[in-house]
């Protein structure tokens, strides 16, 4: 099957140059997901162990603490959360008709990762504080 040169090729990902706006979609979508997944099995497992008692509230505990694994769960989900919020802000900035000019689009969707790492920072800084001094 022979191909005709003049029609333009399918869009799909290999066709475009990878940009900012274009990262910044895709990974809303990926967070999206995580927030919908992990956080759900991280506030069930919480709630079960609440309502069983002290042991399993321990237990659950002593997962955060081993290797600090559990932190890194949930500063993942903290940062997915901001970062699925920040996206969300600029998608519903873009649906009312602004944003879309080159230069606002490419600076508003690097101020996406930039301001949910800044989020992230200051809430894990509040916690990690507090949790020193108490």
């Amino acid at each position: 099957m022979s191909q005709n040169k003049s029609r333009p090729l399918s869009p799909h990902l290999g066709v475009y140059r990878w940009g900012p706006a274009m990262l910044v979609s895709i990974v809303n979508r990926i967070v999206g997901n995580a927030l919908a997944t992990v956080g759900a099995l991280v506030l069930l497992w919480w709630l079960y162990a609440v309502s069983t008692g002290p042991e399993a509230l321990d237990y659950l505990k002593s997962w955060f603490d081993f290797y600090y694994l559990g932190y890194v769960v949930l500063v993942g989900i903290t940062w997915s959360f901001f970062q699925h919020l920040f996206g969300g802000i600029r998608h519903l900035v873009m649906d009312a008709g602004a944003g879309y000019e080159l230069t606002g689009n490419k600076f508003w969707s690097i101020m996406t990762f930039v301001g949910a790492i800044v989020a992230t920072g200051l809430v894990w800084a509040y916690i990690f504080t507090n949790m020193l001094e108490g």
